[in-house]
């Protein structure tokens, strides 16, 4: 998968804007070689970003599908009233193996986490698939929860060992809470640019500028919440101004007095793309 910009069009569109803001400076053209260059390297990691992603996503779904085939096997076995003792240390044999499979996809799921929390290279398609995948990893661990419970009522040795596991796993609870986390800043332009939370960068041939959130920004000025419970975030403050990407439709900005309340319609949705929030307000 290749998103890089070929140069023609990018030079083109270049030459295109330059001709009609005739009373704009011309941008020197080694700025423009070096905007390009740097353009083309951002998209080829986000390419390898996204190769490595997708290989850990798939990894992941098939140990689901392979705990999902060994939770059969085992059914069909135990479903055996004349079991040898061959077939009890096959089928515990398969109940570690199921085990060893969640331990993976455990270790997996954090590292796909990792790549995805860096900070300026976020893609929100990846995002929606490991909110997916988690609500799927989710899914299959009621389901073994069940099944626990079913082959509890066989041997308790089987049930055992699911305890077991569930005693020294405490990663999945602690990933959910980190996929959970969101963050968020606010104050007037002046303060936030002081403190590192935002930049103001010229526009693509140097002709306007924009704000954004900053490329190294310092994450002591944010504040943690839990976006599963946390859908009003409050801010001290007039006309507040959204820097970071969150779809308008999905939150609404409630006027307290001098104040605003930013409330949450659709945490999902409104945290899709940034899992930082930023807000200016005069």
């Amino acid at each position: 998968m290749n998103h890089s910009y070929p140069l023609a069009i990018v030079l083109m569109l270049l030459f295109s804007c330059e001709q009609k803001s005739t009373n704009s400076p011309k941008p020197d053209d080694s700025s423009l070689r070096d905007r390009i260059a740097q353009l083309e390297k951002e998209n080829q990691e986000k390419d390898s970003m996204l190769n490595s992603s997708l290989e850990f996503y798939n990894q992941i779904r098939t140990n689901l599908e392979a705990i999902e085939l060994k939770q059969r096997e085992i059914r069909v076995r135990t479903s055996d009233p004349e079991q040898t003792e061959s077939d009890k240390d096959w089928i515990l044999s398969q109940i570690n193996y199921i085990n060893y499979l969640r331990v993976e996809n455990s270790k997996k799921v954090t590292q796909l986490s990792k790549q995805l929390n860096v900070k300026d290279k976020k893609i929100s398609e990846l995002e929606t698939m490991m909110y997916d995948l988690i609500q799927n990893i989710d899914a299959k661990e009621l389901q073994i929860a069940e099944f626990q419970q079913e082959l509890s009522s066989l041997n308790h040795s089987y049930s055992r060992l699911f305890d077991a596991y569930r005693e020294k796993d405490d990663l999945a609870e602690t990933l959910k809470d980190e996929i959970n986390t969101a963050y968020y800043s606010y104050g007037t332009e002046k303060e936030l640019i002081k403190n590192n939370v935002i930049e103001q960068k010229k526009g693509f041939i140097g002709i306007s500028k924009s704000i954004r959130i900053a490329g190294d920004f310092n994450e002591k000025y944010f504040s943690k919440i839990d976006m599963r419970e946390d859908n009003e975030i409050f801010v001290e403050g007039s006309k507040p101004l959204i820097v970071t990407d969150h779809p308008s439709d999905s939150y609404t900005l409630v006027p307290i007095g001098k104040n605003t309340k930013i409330r949450i319609k659709d945490p999902h949705k409104f945290w899709k793309v940034s899992k930082y929030l930023v807000v200016i307000v005069k």
